[in-house]
């Protein structure tokens, strides 16, 4: 539980990749704001497991085991969301697929999975999104990118490409979908602790992040006080982007 406080009543959510770390922070944390939430993971425990929880704690939510990559079950999870619900009015994509083999030794399956996952899978999670956000009348979504996309690692060439390929896509989305009333930006986490990525204090802040860092700021992001904001690329890594 958090001191921080948005309200997201009687708006619906949909959370892909939202059975564990950072989506998982994000999909409780919709919830406690009050959202409906419908959440989707690759893991059936997971996208069981979450869902429950936010029943137990007096809240609304539908789990649905998929696979971002495919657009089929994407477009399920998002009708199962709305059916369940009656609408839509926010969707997260906190789905990466990560693989920290070094360059010039990762296999192709490993590149090829990683490209569907982290940008063709993202590229038609906002598609069909967007085209549903538009039929209810607008909405907001957050993609999850990650700050060292902006810098590099000891290895995963193919995850930092594809994030990037993330951040450009959010900005495009937000650019077409706005005359739709639909606003996109995009979160790059950074340094959080329950990240597959690596973790230390070499930041501003002298300590990693948390989950529920990057689920506060992605719940601005959804709410009514960023009703102005859209195209953006906020940085969420205790300000390693900067150094």
């Amino acid at each position: 539980m958090s001191n921080f406080k948005v309200d997201l009543s009687g708006k619906t959510a949909l959370v892909a990749g939202g059975g564990d770390g950072v989506g998982r922070a994000i999909a409780l944390a919709l919830a406690e704001a009050g959202a409906n939430v419908g959440v989707m993971d690759l893991n059936p425990d997971r996208a069981d497991a979450i869902p429950a929880i936010i029943r137990e704690r007096g809240g609304h939510a539908t789990g649905f085991q998929g696979d971002i990559a495919n657009r089929f079950q994407v477009s399920a999870f998002i009708e199962r969301t709305r059916d369940t619900f009656g609408k839509l009015d926010i969707a997260v994509n906190a789905v990466g697929a990560f693989q920290p083999t070094a360059l010039q030794s990762v296999d192709e399956w490993d590149v090829r999975r990683q490209a569907e996952v982290n940008l063709v899978g993202s590229y038609f999670f906002v598609q069909l999104v967007s085209r549903v956000l538009q039929d209810d009348g607008g909405g907001a979504m957050v993609m999850i990118a990650n700050s060292y996309a902006a810098h590099t690692l000891a290895g995963g060439a193919p995850y930092l490409a594809t994030k990037s390929a993330v951040i450009t896509l959010a900005r495009q989305a937000a650019r077409e979908l706005a005359p739709h009333n639909i606003r996109v930006n995009a979160v790059c986490a950074g340094n959080i602790a329950d990240d597959d990525l690596p973790t230390h204090h070499d930041n501003m802040l002298k300590r990693p992040g948390t989950p529920e860092d990057v689920a506060h700021a992605t719940l601005f992001l959804l709410s009514d006080g960023a009703a102005f904001i859209t195209g953006q690329a906020l940085n969420v890594d205790g300000g390693i982007i900067s150094l």
